[in-house]
Formats: structure tokens, sequence, C-alpha cells
């Protein structure tokens, strides 16, 4: 018997990147991974593809910041499926610009994806999973999370706040069988991190090289990106957890650059 059999997983930011990535991995261990993304043609392209492997998926559009549509998707799944196992808070954004210079707009914008949206399908989901006395929270930290870096400030501070999220959940949730957790990837090569290099290296004044190796893998031990298999394996190990014992919790995957 596979992990996730008869599992409903919703990821949010599924359409690609990392959340694509746990998508296909729930799906090749026998659940069922729920596409939610802002961009639907490409989350139902992600879910046919998950269909043509012999698995089942269901796309839903879903802007994290707005609660209806939030309610609505989570309201879909329900009438389709019956219950939420799992929820993986994965979509995200990244803006880089020094503090003093930083748009209001922009703090709002990154702030609200990050932190709102992770309240709003926490809560969606959370009456189904109360009800059926299980479920299982993942949240996309960073090792931002942990440590900061120059230019982003309010990822920085929405990753912090992802963990004091995932504790009082552990708390609240520990009654309901629900878990939380939070995964702390190091940096990944998705398109988001692929945007970030040319900007860097421009607000910097550097090489986009230069950027990889003196910026982003400067403390990892290895100076080896992190993958999206490797966060994958990290989501899934907390997804699968059979107790209450392993919640409240965030793990760093990340060659190194940040130890605890």
């Amino acid at each position: 018997m596979s992990r996730f059999d008869g599992r409903i997983a919703i990821v949010t930011g599924a359409a690609s990147g990392i959340g694509k990535e746990i998508a296909f991995r729930i799906a090749a261990e026998g659940g069922t991974p729920i596409i939610a993304d802002l961009n639907l043609d490409a989350a139902n392209a992600t879910a046919a593809e998950i269909k043509q492997k012999g698995g089942d998926s269901f796309a839903v559009a879903m802007n994290v910041t707005d609660e209806d549509a939030v309610e609505k998707g989570i309201a879909d799944v329900i009438a389709k499926y019956g219950k939420i196992d799992i929820l993986v808070s994965n979509a995200g954004i990244q803006i880089v610009k020094p503090l003093v210079d930083f748009p209001f707009a922009d703090w709002k914008k990154l702030m609200s994806i990050h932190l709102d949206g992770a309240f709003l399908t926490t809560r969606a989901c959370l009456r189904h999973m109360y009800a059926a006395n299980y479920g299982r929270v993942i949240y996309m930290g960073s090792v931002h999370s942990k440590e900061a870096s120059k230019l982003k400030a309010p990822y920085v501070t929405a990753k912090h706040g992802l963990i004091g999220l995932a504790k009082v959940l552990a708390k609240e949730g520990a009654e309901h069988n629900v878990t939380a957790n939070v995964v702390c990837p190091g940096f990944v090569r998705t398109p988001l991190v692929d945007k970030q290099i040319p900007e860097q290296a421009k607000e910097l004044g550097i090489t986009e090289d230069q950027v990889i190796k003196t910026v982003m893998l400067k403390d990892t031990v290895d100076g080896t990106f992190t993958t999206t298999d490797d966060v994958a394996d990290a989501v899934l190990y907390f997804a699968a957890a059979r107790s209450n014992a392993l919640t409240g919790q965030s793990l760093v995957v990340s060659h190194g650059w940040y130890m605890q």
C-alpha cells in the first residue's frame, strides 16, 4: 500500500516549480493532488499530465489572497471528493528591493500572497479536517524563515511568520488530529529563482554568476542548488506522518546553508 492511497491533497501554486513536483510525487504514491493555482490553464495542464501517468488529479482556479476564491475552490474540492486530508500551502512570489526604497504596494502584495494565502487556505481546509478528525498542513517556508538576506524584507518577514502560524495550528489542531509543519528550502532553481538572478545582479552591481556563487550558494556546504525533489521529500515526510508526534516543526532543506 502506498503512503497516500485515498488521500486528497490540496497544493497551492502547483502548476509549476516546487508545487508541481510535490503534486506529481503525491500522485505517484497513490494520492489525489488538487492543483490550486492562479493560472487555471496551467493547473489544468498539470492535472492532465498526472492523469496521463495513471493518477487522479483535479484543477481549481485559486487566488489565495481572495477569501471568496479560496472558499469556492475548497467547496469545489469537497463537492467532488468529500474531504481534504492534506494542505500544502506553497503559493509564493519574490520581490527584491532595498528596504529604504520598498514600495508599500509591493510589500502588501508579497505579504498577502504568503501570509493571507496561508491563513485563508488553512481556515477553509480546517473546517473539513476537524470534522474528519484528520489533517496534515505543510507550509512552504524558506531558509529565510530562519535567516535574513538583503533586499528581501517582506519575504523574510512572511517566511518567519509562517513558522508562527504553524506553531499555533499545531496547538489548536492537536485535539482534531491535525498537524502543522514547515519545510524550509534553500535556493531551488525554479522560475522564481531564475528571475531573481538578473534582478539581484542589477541591484548589487555584480554578474549573474557572482549572484549564484557569492550570494545564493555561498553558505552551502557544496555550492549546490536544492532540487524540487529534495523539497518534495521533506513535504511528503510531514504529509505522511502517522501521529501528532511530528507537529509544530520546521525542517531546513538547504545543503547546509542554515544548520540548526
